[in-house]
């Protein structure tokens, strides 16, 4: 299979590998087996659409920074937020694994995963409580809630930075994704407008990622 060219978001010509694209990488003329190429394709459908679900993640986080009253809860509301966040985690690692900082995207993603698995069983908790027969305190259930809420944001800086280095989407994704990275690790013991801030910022980076990444990525 002959190397692909494809457009970077700043419109310069974008080399991929046959590897990348499910290629055997040997120079061979040779079309793909069905079963691969429906599996590359299915992929990239997945990866298309997923994406977006950073952007409504971050539309969510945004309106719970707000204390607005609303009929779900804010619980139903946050889960909702870390639930649409973990789906995009995994959607913007997947889109980084062809590229050279996929190492960085990979780790981004396992942290982001255990911050998340960590983070979920506090939600439901009242503030300054303990479940039934915990093991744990209340301070030392603080300071796991700390360390997952910085767990969270190692992971979008991780991903961030692998965004930045990519040269495969606009690298000002990346910074925005950093940035947005800050506050989110500061989790609810930022002082406004901190979380809010943060929150535009990942709808910014997150946008900017889902249209990119729908460009590069084509239909068919």
């Amino acid at each position: 299979m002959s190397i692909s060219h494809h457009h970077t978001a700043s419109g310069k010509p974008l080399r991929v590998a046959p590897a990348w694209v499910g290629g055997a990488g040997d120079g061979s003329r040779d079309h793909l087996p069905v079963r691969e190429a429906v599996w590359i394709w299915s992929v990239r459908r997945y990866a298309r659409l997923a994406l977006w679900a950073l952007p409504a993640s971050a539309v969510l986080s945004g309106w719970a920074t707000l204390g607005v009253a609303t009929p779900p809860g804010p619980l139903v509301i946050q889960l909702g937020a870390a639930w649409l966040s973990l789906i995009a985690m995994i959607a913007l690692a997947g889109l980084l694994s062809g590229t050279r900082n996929r190492r960085s995207a990979l780790a981004g993603l396992l942290v982001g995963l255990a911050a998340f698995l960590t983070a979920v069983p506090l939600a439901a908790l009242p503030d300054d409580t303990v479940a039934a027969g915990a093991p744990l305190t209340v301070s030392q259930l603080r300071l796991v809630e700390v360390g997952a809420a910085a767990a969270t944001g190692l992971g979008w800086l991780l991903l961030g930075w692998a965004v930045f280095r990519c040269k495969l989407v606009n690298p000002a994704d990346g910074v925005l994704l950093m940035l947005a990275a800050v506050a989110i690790g500061a989790g609810t013991h930022a002082r406004q407008p901190l979380p809010t801030v943060g929150a535009l910022l990942l709808v910014a980076a997150g946008t900017g990622l889902a249209w990119t990444g729908g460009r590069l990525i084509p239909r068919h």
